[in-house]
Order: structure tokens, then sequence, then C-alpha cells
């Protein structure tokens, strides 16, 4: 069963790699062409969007899958089963769309004005933004319908399409010197949403003529597993988008909080590998373990898939953490003095992983409400952490506390686990191999302070990376050459 998540996830990972490296692109392209301000609406907007999207697709996606299982439990006309789902959740996230668009051109006056001065002075991103919000919506359940009927490569290939377009009319605009125009940063806008309306478009041919149709008493139940699931993901999407937040509003003005805010975008973005593996790795895990397995296995199988996810894991941090000044030149050199921050990032991204694991089995055991407890235990660390650090330090202070939440999270999720659902994780070797990458970290730091040499240092951090990973192989018993010819002979 293993084997069958691991294809999953490298399927999705591969695909996800391409996709996310052509989304990349415009972080160097926009660090170059921006200042640190304009680069901080950017960095604020794609921050909220996130924040819209979790509250207008309201948990239905996992509800999805969810109700996808049951009804092949069930039996009977599956077919119609599922196709009554999609046309429900379909139906009622595209709804809450429409309502929020309407809402966003009515007030979008005010809203600019809670959102600071370069919103004032151009109300219209306020509006591209809600369009761009609404089309993603509307988008949102066939993408999941297509995860779950495992259509892994018509998934990514609409995502590529749209991330490609995406990108490449944001070089056109440029190359058209429509950046340099009074609507300025709006273009980035424009692109997103000329990407989002041709990828719904396309989607729209997945759907087998089905139409949103909302069947009140399946919504019904539907809602019961999904709302605490919104609630939670409030709170965890809020997380993802509070340290942004409180740079704008707590970093004094003389500190120039969007250029602050600027420099933080900027550096997470470097933080893209783990982020690309955290997100492969979800979007294979998470329909892959609320399928129907017996909770013997469920338990064997999500043991086992953590350790795996935390090696792999730790490989990303230190190869991304002891080279990090390499990474530093996909960003633009005004934006390179905050890679000091990139391995406090980092660590984060690796707690995000680790919880996601550890909330699988209350979705599948329905407790759905025991989401509201771990995200908001990582929200009310946020608020607090950001509040002590951020008017201090600034967006080093903001990383803490990104840090600060991820933890509150995986410790809130332990307890929940060990309390309600006793799973064999096999913390000693986690912890093993968590205690061996950050002393390899540590190590690596002092020996470049000690020798001052930057191809020493690099060459020393080869070394030990190497040593590391034959450590992680050696520990586990891995047999790597069985596994490279098992690829070829599937190749």
């Amino acid at each position: 069963m293993l084997e069958k998540l691991a294809k999953q996830t490298a399927v999705y990972g591969i695909s996800t790699i391409v996709v996310r490296f052509l989304s990349y692109l415009l972080t160097p392209y926009y660090t170059r062409i921006f200042e640190q301000g304009t680069y901080g609406v950017v960095t604020d907007v794609y921050a909220l969007i996130p924040l819209a999207l979790t509250l207008l697709t309201m948990g239905m996606e996992s509800s999805y899958f969810r109700f996808s299982a049951r009804a092949e439990e069930a039996g009977g006309d599956v077919r119609a089963a599922k196709r009554r789902l999609f046309a429900t959740t379909w139906g009622v996230t595209s709804l809450a769309a429409v309502v929020f668009l309407l809402a966003v051109l009515l007030f979008r006056g005010g809203i600019s004005r809670l959102m600071g001065p370069a919103y004032v002075a151009h109300p219209e991103y306020v509006a591209w933004v809600g369009a761009i919000i609404l089309f993603d919506v509307w988008a949102c359940i066939p993408f999941a319908r297509l995860r779950e009927q495992g259509r892994a490569m018509t998934y990514v290939g609409f995502k590529a399409l749209n991330v490609a377009l995406n990108v490449a009319l944001a070089f056109a605009f440029g190359a058209a010197g429509l950046f340099a125009t009074d609507f300025g940063v709006g273009w980035v806008f424009v692109a997103n949403f000329i990407a989002s309306l041709v990828t719904w478009g396309l989607i729209l041919t997945t759907a087998d003529r089905t139409l949103p149709r909302i069947d009140r008493k399946l919504l019904g139940a539907v809602f019961v597993y999904s709302l605490p699931l919104l609630v939670g993901g409030l709170a965890g999407t809020a997380n993802e988008f509070l340290d942004r937040q409180l740079i704008k509003y707590l970093v004094p003005a003389s500190a120039d909080p969007m250029a602050q805010l600027g420099l933080y975008g900027a550096i997470t973005k470097i933080a893209v590998v783990m982020m690309l593996f955290y997100q492969m790795y979800r979007l294979a895990a998470e329909p892959f373990f609320l399928s129907n397995f017996k909770k013997s296995d469920f338990v064997t199988m999500n043991a086992a898939a953590l350790k795996y996810y935390v090696m792999a894991s730790m490989l990303i941090f230190l190869g991304i953490a002891l080279f990090r000044d390499v990474f530093a030149r996909i960003v633009g050199r005004d934006f390179r003095e905050g890679i000091y921050i990139l391995p406090v990032i980092l660590g984060a991204n690796v707690l995000t992983g680790v919880w996601l694991n550890l909330s699988f089995w209350y979705k599948r055991e329905e407790r759905t409400s025991l989401a509201i407890v771990v995200t908001g235990s990582g929200l009310v660390a946020m608020f607090a952490f950001g509040c002590w650090l951020i008017p201090a330090w600034g967006y080093y202070g903001a990383a803490w506390a990104r840090l600060a939440s991820e933890s509150a999270m995986v410790a809130v999720s332990w307890w929940l686990n060990r309390r309600f659902f006793p799973t064999p994780y096999a913390w000693g070797r986690i912890g093993e191999y968590v205690a061996a990458a950050l002393a390899v970290f540590f190590l690596s730091e002092g020996v470049m302070r000690l020798t001052g040499n930057i191809v020493a240092g690099y060459a020393f951090n080869i070394v030990v990376f190497a040593l590391y990973a034959a450590y992680l192989i050696r520990r586990e018993r891995i047999d790597v050459g069985a596994m490279v010819r098992a690829a070829l002979r599937r190749g």
C-alpha cells in the first residue's frame, strides 16, 4: 500500500516540480523589476488569496474525498451517488464565490482603505483579485474530482497550463512596458485572472455534463463533516498569512513595513523545494489516507509515512540551508539581505508536513472538530509571538513566530493522537534524524565562521550532506540499488 502512496507522490511530485518551477520563475523576475515595497503588494495579496479560497471552498475538498469513499462503501449506484456529491459540493462553492465577488465589488472602496495606501490609490486591484478568486473557487471541486478519480496527469496538465499562461503573460506585460505604467503591479493580477479564466473553461470539459446543483439533504450531511474543517482550515490558513499582516501593521512606519513585507515574501519563496515536497505529498496522501482502509492498516501506514516524510524533509532542509547563499541568487540583489531567516522558514515548513500527517486520523474517523483545536493553537501562537517579536525584530521576528506556530500545532496534534487514536509513530527514530540534521547544520555554521572561506565551507557542506544521506540509508537499511533497478524496469 505504501508503494501505491509513493507512486502517487512521485506522479504528483515530478509534475508539481515542473509546474511550481514555472511559477517560481516569477519570483526572480518580479524581485528584479519591482522595488521592495511594490513587491510587498504582491506578497500581501497572494497571502490573502488562500484565506479567501479556504473560506469559500468550506472544507468541501476533504468532504468530497470522504463522501466518495462512503458511496463506495454503501454500494448500489456508486456513479450516481458520486455525481450527486460532485454537483452539490460544486454548486455550494460556486454560489459562495458569486456572493463573495459581488460583495468585493460593492465594498471595494472600504476594503481598499483597510488594506492600506497602495490599495486606496488603486481600488481596482481589489476587484481584479476578487475575480481571480471567483474562477479559482469555481475550479476547485472539479480539480478535487480529478484527484479522487486518480487522474493525476489531467490534473497536473491543467495546473501546468494555468501557470505557464500566467508566467507567459507576466513576461509579455513586462516586455510591453506595462509594469511601468500607472496601473503598475495591477498587471500581475490581470495575468493571473486570464490564466484562471482559461483554466476554468478547460476544466469544465471534465465535468461529464454535470451542472452545479445542490441536494439539500446531502449538503446537510456534508456540512456536518466539513464545517469543522472550514473553521480549522481558516485558522490554519490564517497562520500562513497572519505573519505577513502583522509585519504590515506592527512594523514601525519608519522601517517601511511594505518593504519588509516584500523582503519576507521573497525569502519565503526561496524555500520552494520544501514546499514542493509538502504539496506533492499532500496531493497524494490526502485522498490515499481518506480511502477505505482497515484501522490496523491505516495505523501502520500512517506511522511509516511520517518517518519517511521526516527523513526526506531533513534532506531537503540541509540541501537548502547549507547552500542558502546560492539559493539567494534566485531573488534580486535588493532582496538578498534577508537570506539569514531561510533556515527558520525551512524548519517551519518541515513541521507543516508533520502535523498534516498527524491530522489524517481525525479526518478518517470523522472527528473533524479537532482540526479547530489544532489550527486554533497555531493561530494563538502566531499572534502571541508575532505581537511580541515583530515590533522589535521586523520580518526576522515573523519567521520565528511562524516556527512557533507550526511547533504548537505539532505539539497539540501529537497530544490528541496519543489521547484518542494511539499510533505507533517512531518518535525515537524521528527525533534522532532531526537531531542529527540540526547537528550537521550547526557544525557547518561553525566551520564556515572559523574558515571564512566560501569554497572550503561548501566543500565541507557537500561532504557532511553526503554523510547524512548515507547515515539515513544505512540506518533504515534501504537498498538503493534495488530501488534504482525497480525504477528502471518500470521505466
